[in-house]
């Protein structure tokens, strides 16, 4: 009753020792061309780990040959397929840097970009790699202005910012929590410059308002009548652009305070 699982465990686990041994005999084997063929094999299987491996010291081996711009290409698309997005970066630059008049240059510029795209973390993390991301995809169009890819690129370029945009609208509203009213102005002023069409612009121009306020407020006597100016100026810009805002009740009563704190 059992002898035929017990059978077919047996054929299949001497199927994969007969592969695993094989592929290490390669590994150390001197035939290049071999290795070269099976390396080739593993990628278009999709098993890109051990593909890896044979490529790896073929890269010495085939250098100024015409093997070389195939392994540099199938090499950084090792480490993109297994999701290693700072090497693969590297070797797409690497590949146009070697090969810069290849039919794939283009493809791995944009590649090379597009893993540091994906390597961009959350927005309330280090934005170093965002920032850069950015570079590498402009530089993209500064150098393929007529490729089918510019829309993405600018589509990607879209999503950075909007990550930058939410850090920043957070970072402001974190100043004014804890507080820090003079950098909480700076800082959403700061967003309005750097994105003037930005999703937040209602709310960050009545932050401003409640900011100069509570400024104000906490200001010694001499700074008083100058900030409260400003959280006039500041709430009749609020009330040109958003007359029927859902925070115009809160803006109004803010703007009357202030106005009787000068007229005092």
């Amino acid at each position: 009753m059992f002898k035929k699982p017990i059978f077919f465990l047996f054929l299949i686990s001497s199927v994969i020792l007969t592969s695993c041994s094989k592929y290490q005999k390669l590994l150390k084997s001197a035939d290049n061309e071999a290795k070269y063929e099976a390396a080739i094999d593993f990628y278009e299987k999709g098993d890109y780990y051990r593909a890896l491996q044979l490529f790896d010291p073929l890269i010495t081996v085939y250098r100024g040959t015409k093997k070389a711009e195939n392994l540099y290409y199938y090499y950084a698309n090792c480490y993109y397929k297994q999701q290693d997005y700072i090497l693969a970066s590297y070797y797409f630059k690497r590949f146009v840097k070697n090969f810069p008049n290849s039919d794939r240059a283009e493809e791995c510029v944009y590649l090379s970009a597009y893993c540091t795209y994906l390597d961009s973390p959350e927005y309330n993390l280090d934005q170093t790699n965002t920032y850069e991301a950015i570079k590498e995809l402009q530089l993209f169009i500064n150098m393929y202005p007529d490729s089918k890819l510019i829309d993405d690129c600018n589509e990607l370029m879209d999503k950075l910012r909007n990550k930058l945009e939410i850090k920043a609208f957070e970072i402001s509203k974190l100043y004014y929590k804890m507080g820090d009213y003079k950098a909480s102005i700076f800082s959403f002023e700061n967003i309005i410059k750097d994105f003037p069409d930005t999703q937040y612009k209602e709310e960050i121009l009545f932050y401003i308002v409640k900011s100069y306020y509570k400024y104000a407020i906490n200001s010694i006597k001499s700074k008083k009548k100058e900030r409260y100016s400003f959280t006039v100026e500041s709430y009749k810009n609020f009330l040109t652009i958003f007359p029927e805002s859902d925070f115009m009740r809160e803006a109004s009563n803010i703007y009357e305070n202030a106005l009787e704190e000068l007229n005092n």
